[in-house]
């Protein structure tokens, strides 16, 4: 198990985080059409070969969520996905639920779904290259939500979705989202967001699961979208940090943010002040889908031969949250 525990520790040692690009082909063409792009496999798989073989991969990037369409494909060079992240001195991990479906007895709320036949996935998986994974649960806040019975299906299917994982010597990550939508104030996102992670461990511990080989991605402690008032981003820092001190055992390594429909400059500024007051032992950093990809698919759809210029703007927004993942980020070192 001490093996986990180094997977674990690369993937975010030294300012590190992870490039969430495991976006379904559905959510890939959607980001896609949103820039006029067509959403062929050849386009998706340019875009992320793109980033894959970028110089922040070495860097700032310590690992790869990828989906299964990509962990199987071929780079234009004729190697494998997952060996040009390896390459790049990254390391490939993979998505492993079939999506968030609506929960039998609470139709407001959903259940992660994707345990059936997944010790087999697992070990396909596994001899594909992927060294961790990724099961995400999300939960609605509002007056009744999310209900005990959300919260407790939700951790009882990461915890077994984590016990096969490991048994498949890979690292899980637990990702439990409390959603940024709605109106609730932050004293609520932070309310639930405790109950959520605390049960989610009561969960892992029950099923055996190593916590010394699990990384947490949980969202940091937000005002919902449409609550009348934000709150400062020192504010967000300081909730955060309490709640996942109360609810998150010393065990486990390392912390990785989702960014959660944060603006990228916001998930860089809010990641930067948690690791400036960040007084545990936890390394915080950081696994961002569009906010580290945003202005790099932006800028690659006005002319998707240009290479070089969408990985130089990538390489930006990586540099960015590896600083801000030390805590030595600042606004001024934005172009």
């Amino acid at each position: 198990m001490s093996e986990l525990n180094n997977i674990a520790l690369n993937i975010l040692k030294n300012g590190k985080g992870i490039l969430a690009a495991d976006e379904s082909t559905a959510t890939m063409s959607k980001r896609l059409d949103s820039v006029n792009v067509a959403s062929t496999p050849e386009n998706r798989l340019l875009f992320r070969e793109t980033l894959f073989s970028s110089s922040s991969m070495t860097e700032c990037i310590g690992g790869v969520i990828l989906y299964d369409e990509t962990i199987k494909q071929e780079t234009s060079k004729k190697s494998k996905i997952p060996e040009l992240i390896s390459k790049m001195g990254s390391l490939p991990g993979i998505k492993v639920d079939t999506g968030a479906k609506i929960l039998a007895g609470s139709p407001e709320e959903k259940i992660t779904e994707g345990l059936d036949g997944l010790r087999e996935r697992l070990k396909e998986y596994y001899k594909l290259g992927a060294k961790f994974t990724k099961w995400r649960g999300v939960y609605n806040i509002s007056k009744n939500y999310p209900s005990k019975l959300s919260i407790h299906s939700n951790a009882h299917a990461l915890a077994r979705y984590s016990a096969l994982v490991q048994e498949c010597n890979m690292v899980p990550i637990v990702e439990p989202e409390v959603l940024m939508d709605g109106d609730h104030s932050a004293e609520e996102c932070y309310e639930k967001t405790s109950e959520v992670i605390k049960k989610c461990f009561e969960e892992l511990i029950l099923h055996k699961v190593n916590l010394k080989g699990i990384l947490l991605k949980p969202n940091m402690i937000l005002a919902g979208i449409n609550y009348k008032e934000k709150i400062s981003n020192e504010e967000v820092a300081k909730l955060t940090l309490d709640c996942l001190k109360n609810s998150v055992p010393e065990e486990v390594p390392g912390i990785a943010f989702l960014s959660g429909g944060q603006s990228e400059i916001e998930a860089t500024e809010n990641l930067n002040l948690i690791n400036k007051y960040n007084n545990t032992n936890f390394i915080m950093s950081y696994s961002y889908g569009r906010a580290l990809q945003q202005s790099a698919l932006k800028f690659w759809s006005k002319d998707l031969k240009n290479i070089e210029g969408t990985q130089k703007v990538f390489n930006h927004r990586a540099k960015m949250n590896s600083l801000a993942a030390q805590g030595k980020w600042s606004k001024d070192l934005e172009i």
